[in-house]
This record gives structure tokens, sequence and C-alpha cells, in this order.
């Protein structure tokens, strides 16, 4: 396993989940680090990174971790030996030209078949090409899970092909009916507690010989529904789970939240993006100390996060999708989370269970999944929609001056050492050069190109160039500023995730869109596919325009069927693009500059335009600003003139402490806490 690992030699470890892929990367960057060299540790998920940063640190290196702002050199992170970053924050920082990237001596990409991926495949791909241009001798070694294509993988990395079938703990898979569980030679039979659900009767089986479960379902209020289920078989008391429960519970505002901090007091959670940041800690610890007996969750916990489990349940194999109805999930995916089971050191095997409707159904999933073979994993980059950003990208950062070398750097591609032709390529980045030329973000001179202040920008601030031709066209032509027009204009860019729009919501929809006609920038499409994005936006843009106006989360979730995480995504997504907005604004529509980074901190602090000279203060959020300014204290001016007992009265003295030692230049002490125990409101879902 260790071949050309310690001698600098470029490898793809193509082995099992859980198998020690990360242990394998540890000891090549304590070398590096030995020599002086720097190590580059790309994830998929920002959650990871967080993961993979705890676990690195405290080794004798000094870590650091980049998820944060896309317009940023931060090269005060080149001071450290290891560097656990995103592939899209890479791909920033070598569009900023950060410093240290060219001292970088090893590159780990951890989950690198991801580059199939159709949402951040294309741009782990580029990153990859881009770094191994810009640092030749760099050693590089990929991560994955087994994949079909893994040799052809290795040979666009230059990499020896390591591959094993070994596990710290024996997994055992396996397919349940009948109240068997059909294993390869074997079976096993499994207690009936209840004569409706298999899977409560996998789970808690499980559970009778003290392990844990995660069991994965296709959609949120099916996890939800399991979770309550579970709760209400486990019944445990244990003191831990009540502690867990009321710190849910404090923090609840919505209906899931408190059957959440319900199901976590007996033993099980759900988890799945909706979750707030908080909450999802919280299980997550709760799980991993073996207070928590199962999960249930959406995929994305088998991608995201390690949280092994004695048995893993694959519940639901269909997944609805759009046009296509109920599809069988990738053979992969089935391998990423039966690869959760078992815990080293604590269980003495692993089961990963599949549930089948009858007894032809055990053998077809057998065929079509545990002895399936993983499917080969395809280079993305051909797709039009992926090139504009990262042609304009190699324009803007020095990586090609002509359509030659363009055409050269290509050739680097995955896609080209996949399809030694490339025509599809071609075509593909005569379009994008095409769209960015007719924009006005780059200039070709000849056989020259080169990107203008435009293409610079928005290359700089990681937005899709059809987003800031569209925030563009939008700012020159509108004569009068909206909030709630800029509002819509943003949601409606490639970049903005959107909600989805039923048909029980158009009715709503299209009153808000009477009601506010003056204020909205965008009209509705002719064109059917373009009316529903268009309903989507404008649904999009009611519940961030809600949490400008303050609507507490409780009502916000209610109102538009969505969990606290939901908000949290959205509105970090538009601040970004607000952001990019403000400084696109400098040079097509200065006039509405201040409007827009007024509007800016509005969404940041979810408050209306009043609070703006409030939120300026530290520890002052959307709440405590709010009862400042309807107690009549509206400016730090009118705080200071009230006095530190009028303020106290308001938002506790620990707080206002603090407030009057900002506002004074000074710093009081006293030795008195802050009543509610929250020194400051600094992120979303902080607000107390």
């Amino acid at each position: 396993m260790t071949r050309g690992l310690l001698t600098g030699k470029n490898l793809l470890i193509a082995i099992p989940t859980a198998s020690g892929k990360t242990l394998i990367a540890e000891m090549a960057m304590h070398v590096h680090s030995a020599a002086k060299g720097k190590c580059l540790y790309i994830v998929p998920l920002k959650a990871l990174a967080s993961e993979k940063f705890d676990e690195f640190g405290n080794k004798g290196v000094r870590v650091g971790i980049a998820t944060g702002d896309f317009d940023r050199r931060d090269d005060l992170l080149g001071r450290n030996d290891i560097i656990v970053a995103t592939s899209e924050k890479v791909d920033s920082l070598l569009r900023n030209s950060a410093s240290w990237i060219s001292e970088i001596t090893l590159l780990v990409i951890d989950e690198v078949h991801l580059i199939d991926s159709e949402g951040r495949g294309p741009t782990l791909e580029m990153v990859i090409a881009k770094l191994r241009y810009r640092n030749p001798r760099m050693q590089v070694i990929g991560l994955s899970a087994t994949i079909g294509n893994s040799g052809k993988l290795a040979g666009w990395l230059d990499a020896d092909l390591v591959t094993s079938s070994w596990r710290p703990v024996d997994l055992r898979p396996g397919v349940f009916c009948n109240d068997q569980i059909h294993f390869r030679d074997s079976k096993r039979n499994v207690k009936v507690v209840s004569k409706n659900y298999d899977d409560l009767n996998l789970c808690m089986d499980t559970i009778a010989e003290g392990g844990q479960c995660l069991v994965f379902v296709s959609s949120r209020r099916n996890a939800e529904a399991f979770a309550k289920r579970a709760a209400g078989s486990i019944k445990s008391d244990e003191p831990a789970l009540a502690a867990y429960a009321e710190k849910l519970r404090g923090t609840a505002e919505t209906e899931m939240g408190k059957t959440l901090a319900l199901c976590v007091g007996r033993g099980s959670a759900f988890h799945h993006a909706g979750l707030s940041r908080a909450e999802r800690t919280i299980i997550e610890e709760g799980f991993r100390k073996g207070f928590i007996k199962c999960i249930s969750s959406t995929p994305t916990l088998a991608a995201g996060l390690n949280l092994p489990a004695r048995r893993v349940i694959i519940r639901d194999y269909l997944r609805f999708t759009a046009g296509e109805g109920m599809q069988p999930i990738p053979v992969s995916e089935y391998h990423q989370m039966a690869g959760r089971a078992g815990r080293p050191r604590l269980d003495p095997y692993g089961e990963a269970v599949l549930i089948a409707k009858d007894e032809a159904g055990v053998a077809e999933l057998f065929d079509c999944y545990i002895e399936a073979p993983a499917e080969d994993v395809h280079s993305k980059i051909a797709d039009p929609a992926a090139l504009y950003t990262h042609v304009l990208s190699l324009i803007a950062s020095g990586f090609a001056d002509t359509r030659s070398e363009l055409a050269r750097f290509m050739e680097r591609t995955f896609y080209v050492h996949e399809h030694r032709q490339g025509r599809v390529m071609q075509k593909s980045v005569e379009s994008a050069l095409k769209f960015l030329i007719a924009e006005e973000m780059v200039m070709d001179v000849g056989e020259h190109l080169c990107s203008t202040e435009f293409g610079t920008l928005v290359s700089r601030l990681y937005i899709d160039p059809r987003s800031a031709a569209m925030i563009v066209k939008g700012l020159r032509t509108k004569k009068e500023y909206a909030d709630l027009g800029l509002l819509q204009l943003i949601c409606s860019t490639p970049d903005m995730q959107r909600l989805y729009a039923r048909n029980s919501d158009i009715s709503t929809l299209t009153r808000m869109e009477e009601a506010h006609e003056d204020e909205l920038w965008m009209e509705l499409p002719v064109d059917g596919e373009e009316a529903e994005l268009y309903y989507r936006a404008l649904k999009t843009t009611l519940l961030l325009s809600d949490w400008t106006d303050e609507l507490p989360d409780t009502k916000i979730c209610e109102r538009y069927a969505v969990g606290p995480g939901d908000i949290f995504g959205m509105v970090e997504s538009i601040n970004w693009l607000l952001h990019a907005t403000v400084e696109l604004s400098r040079i097509f529509a200065p006039a509405f500059q201040p409007k827009i980074r007024e509007f800016e901190i509005c969404m940041k602090n979810g408050i209306r335009r009043e609070l703006l000279p409030l939120v300026k203060l530290r520890g002052i959020g959307r709440v405590r600003a709010r009862r400042l300014f309807n107690n009549n204290l509206k400016t730090p001016e009118e705080v200071l003139k009230a006095g530190i007992g009028e303020v106290t009265k308001i938002i506790g003295l620990g707080i206002a402490d603090q407030i009057f030692a900002q506002l004074q230049g000074n710093r009081r002490t006293s030795p008195a806490k802050e009543e509610d125990g929250v020194s400051g409101q600094a992120t979303l879902f902080q607000f107390r």
C-alpha cells in the first residue's frame, strides 16, 4: 500500500469506504511537512472540510481551512503545513492568484470520483488540471471508493493504481425479506416488533444487540416519519439524551425542531439538509458517543460525514427524477451508504441491508447492487453550462492567452483523456467564447484572448458569467431601484438555488405579482418551462423578502414548507450574489450601489433598513436591534445617551456592557454575565 507513497509518486487509492484512505494521505502529508513542503487537501463539502480540519489538528503540524468568501486571496493560509479546502474555494484561490499555491508539494483529492458529479465535477476537474499545470512536480494522491474505470482515472493523473478489498471491520451485505436477512451464504432471523414496518424490525434488532443503526430513505418526510416510529419503540431513559433534547428544544423555532427534540430524547434522530447547523452538530455528537441509537437520513449523510453504525439499512433504492419518475439509485451510491456499516474498534462486523418486497426481489437486489460492479466515472466538463465560467477563468487567470493555448490546456482535462478526439469539447469551448465575447467579458484580438475589466471581476467574484450578464442587464435597464426587483433578478440567475413552486402556489404568487407590479423587474415568460423557473424564482424572492422583513424563522418555515437549514442555504447564496452585485454596480450602475450595499447588510442580518445603524454594533443582531428600536433607541448615539441602566433593561447587562465599551471607546469590566448567555449574533439562527 505504501509503494511510492513516501517518495513522491502519484497514486490513486481506490478502496472501499472506511478502509483507511485518510490515514494513507496523512502519512504522505507528514512526510511533506517534515521536508518543509506544503499540502493541499481538497474535499467536496464544507462539513467534510471541518471534520478533516479537526482530525488533522493537534498532530504537530499547522493546519488551515478555507471554505469561505470566494473573492479573497487568503494569503495567510500559506503559513500552514496543511490546508483543507473545498474544490470551489481552491478554484477561487487560483482565480485570485493566492501566492502560496505555487508552494504546494502534495495535492490530496478526497472523493476524487466526484469528478463524475454534474454539479461540482467540472470544477474539481479544472482545479486538478490547473494545479498540475502550475506545479508540475507536485505529488498527487487521489482517494476514491471503488469505481469501474479506476485505471482510466489513474492514467489521467499519471498515477499508480492501488486497490484493495480490505476493511477494518468485516462488511456483510444482505437483503431482508419475510423476517430474514439473506446473506451470500446464510440467513438470519430478525425478531418481529412491528407487523407493518420491516425497517423498524431491522433497526430494533440491531439496538437489542447493542449496536447502532443508520437508515437511508429517499426524502426528508420519510426520514422524519421513521425517526418518530423508532422513538416510540426505543423509549430510552438515558440522561445524556435528555440533555441533548433540552439543547434542541432551546433552539427549536419550528415544529420540525420540536419533533427532532422529542425523538432525540428517546434515542432516535433524523438528519437532512433542512436542519440547522446547530441541530446537525448535536445529532452527530450524540450518535458518535453512542447515546442516539439510530439516525434516519437522506443519502447526503453518506457522502458528507463519517458516522459509521453496526447496521446500515438502505430502505429506499428508488428515487424520483423529474420527467422520469422513480428510478433506481446508482450502484456507487449504494456502496457509499453500505460503506458506513461497521464501527472500527466497536463492532465485530458491519451489516448493509437492502429491503426486498418479495422473494423474487432478493435475487434481483443481489444482482443489481450487492454483486454489481461500480459504475464508470466520466468527465462532465464538456457541458456548455460548465464551460462559460471555466473558459473565462482560464483567460482571466493567465492560463490561456490565445485560442491555441486554450485548446492545449483543455487537452489536459480528463474529458480529452477519455475522448481522444475532443470534438464536443471544441464546440462547447467555441460556444462559451462566443458568449463571453458578445457580453464584453473577453476581447478577441486575432489569435489573442484577454479578459476585460468586467470579465476579470466576474471571474474573481466566482459567479457564473451568465448570472453576471443578467444582473448587469437588469441594472443597466432599470431607472428606479427596488429591493424586491433586485432580489427577483438575482433569484432568476443560474447561480441561485430556488424553491419548487407547486401548482397550489401559483395563485398566491400571481396575487403577489399584482400587488408589487411596480417593484418587480422580471416579467412572466410565455414559454412553459421558463414560466416554471420564473415562479420558482418568485417564490424564493418572497421567502427572502420575508427574511429581511424580520418574519420569525418559524413563520417562514411554515409558510414555505422548508427547514431552518434551507433558509440558511438560501440566505448564504443570496448574500454572495448580493456582494457580487455591489461590485458590478460600481461599474455599471454607480447610482444604485449605496442602496444595494445597504440591502446586502439587511439580508445578512435579516432586518429592515431602519435597523442598519444598530446592527453596526458588535453583538447586536436582528432581535436585539428590534428591541432597542421599539424602545425608541434607533441609533448608536441614542443608545449612548440613554445610559447603560436603561439599555440593560432591554438587552441584558452583559451585552449592554459590551455595547458601551464600543461606544465609549474603552473596555468596561463587570462581574455580571449576560442573561441569555449569548455574546453575539454573528451567524444565522443564533438570534436568541
